[in-house]
């Protein structure tokens, strides 16, 4: 066949490109072994932390499972279990490590009182945001940590979507300074809840069902959750009539897919990369769909009578960030690997800011 008529047929997607390579010659990938597909079925069982059906992000899990369907030829095929359907929501992490279950989605810092050095694999106050955290995971020596801190506990991570910056909170009263943090009483998890104590505030655990309940009986006079398009969902608009931005505390909170290691060694290769391959869609399906979702009920919010849609002041925001800063040390010392996993982060941040700092911010504070 003469090779102009090879390339113009694979121009026009009537030669494949396995062939034209035959053809040409040349050892195409479809000539490999790796290539050697048995008809073997895995059935695997996925726990989640996420409440059944939970918007976007069990969402994403159907999704993820759906997608190894389909590109196995149904040979990977993945029941998703929403929290409390077959263990409780934050007994996900032991249930997959145990062989419980093969797959489990939920956010690393569930796990941060196992592993300490988890929490800067989800997200910290002032930490980084999605394009950062994507960037120092997949580009950056992130993610060669986060699997081996993984390994200590047989399991495999895998990047699994990110909210993008989150807003500050729901409140009660209007924040004018950092006093009027002093005694107020916050639903804030994790690190963001330390700063709060720094700043004078209590933070108080409640779950997510009961922050309505919470915050109409005065049980709580503020708390953060995730963005417009959940915090509408949630009715928190009903209830509170001070939405805050931006959320310091999580500038982009990472979730992930968790794999027991020894269910994934029994994958043929072939299985194995159409499930990494299925997570990366998800990463960047989770994004994009907080990203629209967030901005179509941000208009809905605006919308609310009665509803202030307000930034914090400045002098808040740099207490906070000094508090953090002071917190963040003092948990980097938690352990050898979290020190480690934390400069990492640091020297990533070093060398991404000055690049940052004359696109993405100039463009959006001068050229936008």
């Amino acid at each position: 066949m003469d090779r102009r008529k090879i390339i113009k047929g694979i121009a026009a997607g009537t030669i494949g490109l396995p062939v034209a390579l035959r053809l040409f010659g040349g050892k195409g990938r479809a000539q490999s072994r790796e290539t050697t597909v048995s008809g073997e079925r895995f059935d695997w069982k996925m726990v989640t932390t996420w409440p059944p059906g939970f918007p976007i992000l069990g969402e994403g899990c159907q999704l993820l499972a759906d997608m190894c369907r389909r590109m196995s030829g149904g040979r990977l095929n993945i029941q998703v279990y929403g929290g409390g359907e077959l263990v409780p929501p934050l007994e996900a992490f032991d249930a997959v490590r145990q062989g419980a279950a093969e797959v489990g989605s939920g956010a690393a810092y569930y796990w941060a009182g196992k592993l300490p050095a988890a929490q800067f694999f989800a997200g910290f106050p002032f930490g980084l945001n999605a394009q950062q955290m994507n960037a120092w995971l997949l580009a950056g020596g992130g993610m060669e940590l986060w699997r081996e801190l993984y390994a200590t506990v047989g399991l495999i991570p895998f990047a699994g979507g990110n909210t993008g910056v989150q807003m500050g909170g729901w409140f009660n009263r209007r924040i004018e300074s950092v006093a009027d943090f002093r005694g107020l009483k916050m639903r804030m998890p994790g690190l963001g809840g330390r700063v709060l104590e720094r700043l004078g505030a209590t933070p108080v655990l409640v779950p997510g069902g009961e922050i309505y309940t919470g915050l109409e009986r005065g049980i709580l006079d503020a708390t953060e959750w995730v963005g417009p398009y959940h915090d509408y969902v949630m009715g928190f608009h009903e209830i509170a009539k001070y939405y805050y931005y931006p959320g310091w505390h999580e500038p982009g909170t990472n979730f992930e897919f968790f794999v027991n290691r020894e269910k994934y060694a029994e994958l043929p290769p072939d299985l194995q990369e159409i499930f990494a391959v299925a997570t990366h869609h998800i990463n960047l399906h989770t994004l994009s769909a907080f990203e629209a979702k967030n901005a179509e009920y941000l208009e809905k919010l605006k919308q609310v009578p009665g509803l202030s849609i307000l930034p914090y002041p400045d002098a808040l925001v740099e207490n906070a960030r000094r508090a953090a800063d002071e917190v963040m040390r003092e948990y980097a010392d938690s352990d050898e690997t979290t020190r480690r996993v934390y400069a990492s982060i640091q020297q990533f941040r070093k060398i991404s800011k000055p690049w940052s700092g004359i696109t993405e911010r100039r463009f959006y504070e001068e050229l936008s």
